[in-house]
């Protein structure tokens, strides 16, 4: 029945949600637009390609004609597609801001020109800002601390105004910190899982007392199904429900995961705008779709660990090739070379 296109289907959270959507009896085609650009990876669709639903295109959403002809074919978008490192937006924000900005723009003016019957937006807890204390709903001020959140906030905002003045069926997601197999090694946990497994040490800023909330990848893919299938347009979804750990706990249980002590850490000063805290209120998603996410945070992170303990020609290469840290063309030569190195989150 629904014929899906999936932006940034190649990339962590995106090729979860395309391997679990593809099985669905009711959706007939999905088609996957992804540029390639350093995380995302035709590799991460895996047996996706036994499908014969699945079509994919290599292209980026900043490509008006291509988003224009492929819109032209389907009925409903989840629009993943994004730059999302937030230590790589403190070099590289006209990237950001040109893929997380312009880009939603792009594929939603080809979404109203269409008349598409649903258009999720994947966005993040992180446009919510810190919160020492509380938590956020989804009526929440915005209140980006770095470029990354602030380009992600402001496309937030783009596609609730395409709701709003030309009636595009728009859902906007903001999730927790994701976390399972796939992910880029320059994120924190498979960082440190890939740094123990080699036995290097890893770096945790500050004091380690950070504070997120860890959801598995498995439980964001099915809060955002629930979102495409369920959700009202011109409303927003928290979707988090996993569990709080500070920095310094969650390097705890990588340690223990991979048989390491205390003495692999190295404590480093803070990053600049290092939110203290991310908390939000999932009670809408929970009442309103039957949200529930179930993974547990030990049993996940061990699945994780022993992913990519199994796995080490699928990440290897992208901790030791300087093509894989690739950004936009858009970005000045000089500004792309991305040393991979133990970043925090």
């Amino acid at each position: 029945m629904e014929r899906l296109l999936v932006t940034g289907g190649a990339g962590f959270i995106g090729s979860h949600f395309v391997k679990r959507i593809i099985r669905a009896e009711d959706v007939a085609t999905v088609t996957v637009l992804d540029a390639l650009t350093y995380a995302g990876r035709v590799e991460n669709l895996g047996t996706a390609f036994l499908s014969p639903k699945l079509t994919f295109v290599p292209g980026n959403i900043l490509d008006a004609e291509l988003v224009d002809d492929l819109m032209a074919e389907h009925s409903a978008v989840v629009h993943f597609a994004a730059e999302s490192h937030v230590d790589r937006s403190f070099f590289a924000a006209a990237a950001f801001l040109a893929t997380n900005v312009h880009g939603t723009y792009t594929i939603l003016d080809a979404a109203m020109r269409h008349g598409v019957q649903k258009f999720v937006h994947v966005s993040t807890d992180e446009v919510y800002g810190p919160l020492p204390e509380g938590t956020a709903t989804e009526e929440a001020p915005l209140r980006p601390s770095v470029p990354y959140a602030a380009s992600k906030a402001a496309s937030d905002l783009v596609a609730l105004s395409y709701w709003q003045t030309f009636d595009v069926p728009v859902c906007v997601t903001r999730s927790s910190n994701n976390y399972g197999p796939y992910q880029h090694p320059e994120k924190i946990i498979p960082l440190f899982l890939t740094c123990l497994q080699r036995g290097e040490p890893v770096t945790l800023h500050g004091r380690g007392e950070h504070v997120r909330n860890w959801l598995h990848v498995e439980d964001n893919c099915a809060g955002i199904e629930a979102v495409l299938r369920r959700g009202t347009p011109g409303e927003i979804y928290n979707l988090g429900g996993g569990t709080d750990l500070t920095s310094r706990e969650l390097t705890g249980y990588l340690l223990r995961l991979c048989g390491a002590t205390e003495e692999a850490i190295t404590y480093i000063p803070d990053r600049a705008a290092n939110d203290i805290r991310y908390s939000i209120d999932w009670t809408k998603a929970s009442a309103q779709l039957g949200y529930r996410p179930d993974r547990d945070v030990e049993d996940g992170l061990a699945e994780t660990a022993e992913w990519y303990c199994r796995n080490p020609d699928l990440w290897a290469p992208l901790m030791r090739n300087p093509q894989a840290a690739r950004l936009p063309r858009i970005v000045p030569a000089a500004a792309c070379a991305f040393p991979v190195v133990p970043a925090g989150w």
